[in-house]
This record gives C-alpha cells, structure tokens and sequence, in this order.
C-alpha cells in the first residue's frame, strides 16, 4: 500500500444521475471493486462537489468506492439551487441512493462538511453505517461559523481583509447576511464576483503553507458558485441541525468504530472541534497531523488518511 501517495488515477464503471425530487438530480459514481466493501464519500462545503482525486483515496482492489455531488453541488443540476436544500434532505438523499445502488450498509468517509454530514446521517440512520474516517471536523456550531467569518483573520489578516473589504464599508458588521444577499441574487454579475471572494478566502486559508493550486481551483465558476451560495445558505440557517447540535446526538452511535483525521493548524476547522468529537465518541481514534492545515491533500493529512482506511478495511 502506498506511505503518503495516493492511488493511480481511475475512472468509475458506472455513472449516472439519480433525480431525487424538488427538481434535483444528483451525479453519482461507482469506482474500483464492484464486489468490493462499500464506502460513501462526502463532499465538502457544503457545496463544494466532488473530484477526480477524491477516488485515489481508496484502494481500487479493495473498496466499493461510491461518490456523489450533493444537491446544487458539482455535477448535480440545477447548480447551486437552494429549493429544498437541507441537511434532512441530504440524509434522504443518501438513503436514496443507497437504496438504488442496493447497499444496505457502508463506511462513510467525509472531512469538513462532509464530516458535518457524516455525522448527522450516521445519527439518523445507525444501522446504515459499519463505521465512519472523518477530517477536518466541523461540528456546525454558532461558534464555528464564526470563527470562519471573524476568528480566521487573527491567522490570515491578508486573506480576511479581502474578504471584508469586498463588501461596501456600511455593510461590514454583518457579513454573513451581506454576502447572502448578493449570492441569492438571480444576476451574475452580482453573485459571481461575490461568489468567488468568498471562495478564495476559503481556499487560501485551506493549507498550513501557500498553495497557489489551491486558490486557482477554488477561484472557477462552478466550484465557487455552489461554494459560496449554499455555504451561506446553510450558515444562515445554522446548518439545519437540532438544537442539541451533533454532540447532543452521539450518545446514539458512541460505540460505532471511527477515525478522525485532523490537522494541527486547521485554520478552517481548528482542532478543539475535533477534541470536542472525540470526548463524546470514545470509539473513535484521533490522528493529529503535526505539519497539516484543512486541506485533504496535504502530505501527513493524506498518509492519515490512508492509514485510516486500511484499519478500516477490518469493519464488518
């Protein structure tokens, strides 16, 4: 098995779109062992889609690999769309596309939102989940998104007042709601520029060091639009959880075997969340990753990672 390097590139053997209500159709993919042991990645975000490195996470011998973009996310249609877009949705989702792909239970693998939704499903749906690899976690709480709007600039001071001062000055004290504003907006040339100043802000404070790739991909079009939007769309909306949030809901799956993958200077994510995770699961383990920011591809997060999935491979 590869020390740190991913797996060849591959591409699925079989695609398609599954069209799930409220005029959704989800993109999903199926890649390596069709008679392999099934695992479900969750995309970031939320909003953020999925890619073609996602699948060199998994050993294509080994694992089941199924992959979809949530709704308005990536490859699913209408992009961007916020009708009938939230976390209980979502759960519905996954069960409907499980249910299609006839797979009764399977690991769930998910880092920042994906560890969000990971989290939610495996609480409302146990039975459905033989165990869970989670990064970078984020626990959506009020504390959390503010930490994204206002904590990160103590970090990034450069990356946030590019942020900030892309809005007009009055309207700097509030700006979740004023970058809402202008990503619901139907014109382009309002929700485009807004779209992409708020992805760029999260992808240049993604990685322990510069990464010019990094900002590149989230600055396009696509990726930043149903980024930007639907993570403010959930922000706004505290991230359709309860009100006991996810930690409030674990005493449902303490015993559930789980992975976490966090690195030390997560600046998207900081740590504590993950510590916090961790106090109320005692069967999960913790990997911090000492050199590592947010980001999935950096060196120690993916070897984590990898490391992760071969202990998961045991899972029944």
């Amino acid at each position: 098995m590869p020390r740190g390097d991913l797996f060849a590139e591959l591409g699925p053997y079989q695609s398609g779109f599954l069209p799930v209500g409220d005029g959704h159709v989800l993109y999903w993919e199926q890649v390596g062992n069709p008679r392999g042991k099934p695992v479900l990645f969750l995309h970031g975000g939320p909003g953020a889609g999925a890619g073609a490195v996602h699948r060199r996470f998994f050993d294509p011998s080994v694992w089941r690999l199924i992959i979809f973009d949530q709704r308005g996310a990536g490859r699913s249609t209408p992009l961007g769309s916020l009708v009938a877009n939230t976390t209980r949705h979502l759960i519905d989702d996954i069960d409907a596309l499980l249910d299609f792909l006839h797979i009764p239970r399977c690991l769930l693998f998910g880092g920042s939102w994906g560890s969000t939704l990971a989290l939610a499903y495996a609480q409302a749906r146990p039975s459905r989940v033989m165990g869970m690899v989670l990064r970078g976690i984020f626990l959506g709480r009020p504390s959390e998104v503010d930490w994204f709007l206002h904590g990160i600039g103590q970090f990034f001071p450069d990356a946030h007042a590019s942020f900030v001062n892309f809005l007009p000055e009055p309207e700097r004290g509030e700006i979740l709601a004023a970058y809402y504003r202008r990503l619901i907006d139907p014109d382009p040339a309002i929700h485009g520029p807004a779209a992409r100043a708020w992805s760029v802000y999260e992808g240049s404070c993604s990685t322990l060091l510069p990464s010019f790739e990094t900002v590149h991909a989230f600055a396009q079009d696509r990726t930043a639009l149903g980024l930007a939007r639907i993570e403010a769309h959930y922000f706004v909306n505290q991230l359709f959880l309860p009100e006991s949030g996810l930690l409030g809901g674990m005493g449902r799956i303490r015993q559930m075997p789980g992975e976490i993958v966090q690195g030390r200077y997560d600046m998207i994510c900081p740590p504590c969340t993950a510590f916090d995770l961790l106090d109320a699961w005692p069967a999960a383990r913790l990997t911090m990753v000492q050199d590592a920011g947010h980001s999935a591809l950096e060196p120690g997060v993916r070897a984590a990672l990898l490391a992760a999935l071969e202990r998961a491979r045991r899972l029944d």
